[in-house]
């Protein structure tokens, strides 16, 4: 299925409106970057490095991006400051493109073998619930059979929250009593999805970042019971950030790469904030994919992330 066929206008209109505060941030110090330039100078180029930094791009990233639209100008002699968006544009979509920023077609992804087990980590009050529930709504939407593992079993408000949205998209979710081993949660899960021939199973984490040693025992506990189960679990371990915490996001990211292999990412909480470039900095910084963002509180608001849309949400032309 082609992306176009599942890229909505609506979701389009949502991906817009939820980057705005970002686009008009970033639109307007680029508008004073270039503001009396009629050509992208050496000091364009210096105004614009700024823009970037300041806009959550992050430092090595921006240094990335401001030597390739070098090369542009030195390559094309000659390029006024109204191509500088373009040019911008083809040069974060093709870094992102080079950063294993792969462009998913749907929610209804070929299993070939069941179930497919996705653990989320990310520290408290990043989102994780929440998106566990919004993406237990896309699967279920899409056909596929869901079950959730409510393995934070150090918060009791994580376990009802799961709970509620299991209630709310109409997916069983796996728990024991407070204070469980949430390894022997996540071996619950998996066994109860594999009894019942279900297609995913996502599993809850505990957030606690204080004692990295603490969570990279626990996380990998939790992996090898469930490959009693089933020998490939997980097959993907997805880290939820917060993007309104800009840099903070990119020292959790470092943190839990750290603690675990993580295989993807989804970026929360990208409407409210003006610091949507950490997208762009972390898919680069950790060549780890980003599969998912947030876009706001409702079911539908969790999208995939395609990198030709994010950025020309981002930098294309105010309508």
């Amino acid at each position: 299925m082609g992306f176009f066929s599942f890229f909505s206008k609506e979701k389009k209109e949502t991906l817009d409106k939820g980057l705005a505060k970002t686009k008009e941030s970033v639109f307007s110090k680029i508008a004073r970057a270039v503001a009396g330039k009629s050509k992208v100078d050496d000091e364009v180029l210096d105004n614009l490095e700024e823009v970037l930094v300041t806009s959550d791009v992050g430092v090595e990233t921006t240094l990335k991006i401001i030597k390739r639209i070098e090369e542009r100008v030195a390559q094309d002699k000659y390029v006024t400051t109204e191509e500088l968006n373009r040019i911008l544009k083809e040069e974060i979509a093709a870094l992102l493109t080079e950063n294993n920023a792969v462009d998913m077609t749907g929610f209804d992804m070929p299993i070939e073998k069941k179930p497919y087990v996705i653990m989320v980590v990310g520290v408290n009050g990043v989102g994780k619930t929440t998106t566990i529930g919004k993406l237990a709504y896309q699967f279920k939407k899409a056909g596929k059979s869901v079950y959730l593992g409510a393995a934070d079993t150090f918060r009791a408000a994580a376990v009802e929250q799961l709970l509620i949205w299991g209630e709310r998209v109409g997916v069983p979710v796996v728990k024991q009593k407070m204070g469980a081993d949430p390894a022997s949660v996540a071996f619950d899960t998996v066994n109860s999805a594999v009894a019942n021939n279900a297609d995913i199973v996502i599993i809850d984490t505990a957030g606690r970042l204080h004692n990295k040693v603490g969570l990279m025992n626990e996380l990998t506990k939790i992996k090898n019971v469930m490959k009693k189960v089933v020998p490939d679990a997980p097959n993907e371990v997805l880290l939820v950030l917060d993007g309104s915490t800009g840099q903070n996001a990119f020292e959790q990211a470092k943190q839990f790469t750290l603690a675990t292999e993580v295989t993807a990412m989804a970026v929360t909480k990208l409407d409210g904030t003006a610091k949507g470039g950490v997208v762009i900095g972390i898919s680069d910084q950790f060549k780890i994919p980003v599969k998912y963002i947030g876009l706001g509180e409702g079911m539908e608001d969790l999208q995939l992330f395609n990198r030709t849309e994010f950025v020309d949400s981002l930098f294309g032309e105010n309508k």
